[in-house]
Parts: structure tokens; sequence; C-alpha cells
């Protein structure tokens, strides 16, 4: 099977994405807009900095942008209604697990009700063909072991965060079952791992606070050194969200089902990731302190992608060493050369969907 995204599928493609101001809907809005898709974007309002990946590119010319919450039902009715969408991504969540501690009813209400709000609009619009429900590697119920997640192991999550996404999962093929199936309506949740890539200025996550240090000139403290993760580049992760889509599209129920899409080689920690990306940076901040979190945050996490490779053709085109050279290029010319970053984005963007950087 075809490794890369039909370029031509989602040309005139109207395509829905729940939190494409964010990292990944960014990158994903720019990718579908330069395919010629017709893309329409729900998210809250972003936050008023420069430094975000969907302000730096310009997205605010390229996509029609609906301002709103997935927990306010009726809003978010009226978006996809009005879009009429073909396909839709959901990626809008609260997406990390420290704010989790400190807001837990947000982070439950929004990803988890805010699925359920995007599962029943779309199946009250009607003529929504796919949708590519994004949750989190985090999931599953982590006993701290070695082994590799596979889709079928226990869900479960000992922090707010990983515990609400393991709750929409449940929720969407709940979903799947009773309603989706039945309206012809194809859905498959993916399970992402820790996404690296320019363009990230989430707080409380490594390479960010990493760019941050190195901008301001200050030193950088490591939060859980010793814990492992499968990194990955956000360009492998949403080459197969696009592949699923299509083929959910094209092939409907053979594919709705959930995917984990994880790197091909082993993880490695969150010390040996920041000292990589650091020999790659021009001036990089300096390690001062290692420290490890007062609140609980798993330190062991593989994925299994045997799944996603059997049945959709997907792999990582970018080993960890790849995935880290083409984030620091970002962030170094970012830092370097502010008022061109869009142009370098769309380069790296089109080098990798034609296969240039592999």
């Amino acid at each position: 099977m075809e490794n890369l995204v039909n370029p031509q599928f989602y040309s005139g493609k109207r395509v829905f994405i729940t939190g494409h101001t964010g990292f990944k809907g960014s990158w994903l809005s720019l990718w579908l807009t330069h395919s010629g898709a017709e893309v329409t974007g729900y998210a809250q309002p972003p936050e008023q900095t420069p430094d975000s990946l969907f302000s730096l590119t310009g997205l605010a010319h390229k996509v029609t942008s609906i301002y709103g919450d997935v927990r306010h039902y009726a809003s978010l009715h009226r978006a996809i209604e009005g879009a009429k969408p073909d396909i839709i991504f959901h990626m809008a969540a609260q997406s990390l697990v420290l704010p989790s501690y400190s807001a837990p009813v947000d982070t439950y209400s929004t990803n988890i009700m805010g699925t359920v709000h995007l599962l029943e609009a779309v199946r009250q619009v009607g003529g929504v063909k796919a949708v590519v429900n994004v949750t989190t590697d985090k999931c599953y119920e982590n006993t701290e072991t070695a082994a590799a997640f596979r889709e079928g192991d226990p869900l479960g999550g000992y922090d707010p965060y990983s515990s609400s996404k393991a709750a929409a999962e449940i929720v969407s093929a709940a979903y799947r079952r009773s309603f989706l199936v039945k309206e012809h309506i194809h859905m498959a949740t993916v399970r992402a791992g820790n996404v690296i890539g320019g363009g990230d200025f989430s707080m409380h996550r490594l390479i960010p606070d990493i760019i941050r240090a190195a901008k301001s000139r200050t030193p950088i403290n490591l939060r859980n050194p010793a814990s492992i993760r499968p990194w990955q580049h956000v360009l492998d992760v949403l080459r197969g969200y696009l592949m699923l889509g299509q083929l959910l599209f094209e092939q409907g129920k053979t594919y709705a089902e959930a995917y984990n899409f994880g790197p091909d080689e082993s993880n490695i920690t969150v010390s040996e990731i920041a000292k990589a990306l650091l020999s790659s940076m021009q001036n990089p901040p300096v390690i001062t302190q290692l420290q490890e979190d007062t609140v609980h945050e798993a330190k062991n996490l593989n994925l299994d992608n045997s799944k996603a490779k059997a049945k959709l053709g997907w792999h990582s085109r970018l080993d960890t060493h790849q995935a880290i050279q083409l984030t620091a290029a970002w962030y170094n010319h970012y830092l370097n050369h502010p008022q061109t970053i869009a142009e370098f984005t769309q380069e790296q963007l089109v080098s990798y969907m034609t296969g240039k950087i592999a």
C-alpha cells in the first residue's frame, strides 16, 4: 500500500477540524489547505501571542475559523451544520497531564463531553462520512512495565487527563456501535505518542520549555529526566491520520477501529531527547537541574504500532534522530529568522509530503 498521502484525495473535500489553532491542528490545516481541501476549523480563540504556529503561518487567512467551545453543544452543532463536512478530525482537548491536576473538571468536561457533543452533532447533522477522533497513548492502564501497549489492552489512567481520554475512547466505541455504524458514519480513534516538531509552544512540554529558555537566555530544568516516551515527528503522525481519513471515507467500517501511531524504533528518555535537541541548536540553554515531578506521571510508555503497519500501510518515515533534526531546524530558523518562518514551515511540509525528507 502506498505510504504517502494521496495528493489528489483531499482536493475539494470539505474538512472540519476541532482544535485547528493548536500545534497538531495547525500543521494539519496547513497540509490540508496545501492539498486543496476546504477547511473549517472550530476552536477557542487563540491566545493573543505571536508565538503560535497558527499565527506565524497566517492560517487565519487560509481556513474558515469558527471560535467556540466543544463543551457548548449548540454552537458546535451549528458550526458542523454550516460547514457540511465530508470528513472531521476531532483534536480539541485539554491535552496536558499537569494542568489536569489543577483543573480536573475542565479536563473531564472538555475531553469527555466535548467528544460526546462532537459525535452527537455528527449523527444529528448527517452527511459526514468519516471521523478521525484523536485521543492519546496515555489512555491505557499503565502498570509501568516495558511491554508496548496494543489496541486491545485495558484502558485506564492514573491522572485526570489520561483517564478522561480513556473515557473518550469508551464513549467513542459506544457511539460507533449504537449509532454511527447504522448511519454509515465511519469513525476511528487514534492514539499517538509524544509528538514533536516545529511550532509547538505549549506549556509543560519538554521542547517548548527548552525553546523558551533559549529565547530568554535562562537555564532549563528538566522534569522526569528518566521517563521513557514514544517520541515521533508531528508530520509522521498526521500522515497516519490523513491516510486513515481517506480509508474511512472510501472503504468505510473496515477501518472504523482504534489505532496506535508510535515510532518504529526503541523509545528514549526525556534526558536523552533533550540532550539530542540541545546539541542541534545554535544557541542552546544550559541544563542546570534534573528533577522529578511532585505529581504522578507515567515513567514508561511504549506503543505497539503493528496494527497501523499491517492494516493501513503506515510506518514512521522519520527515526528519532531525523525527527529531532527537523524539529531543531525549525526552531533555529524561528529564533534567528522569524520574519521568514512561514515560508520555512511550508518548505518543511512540502519536502515531507513529496518524500524528500525521509
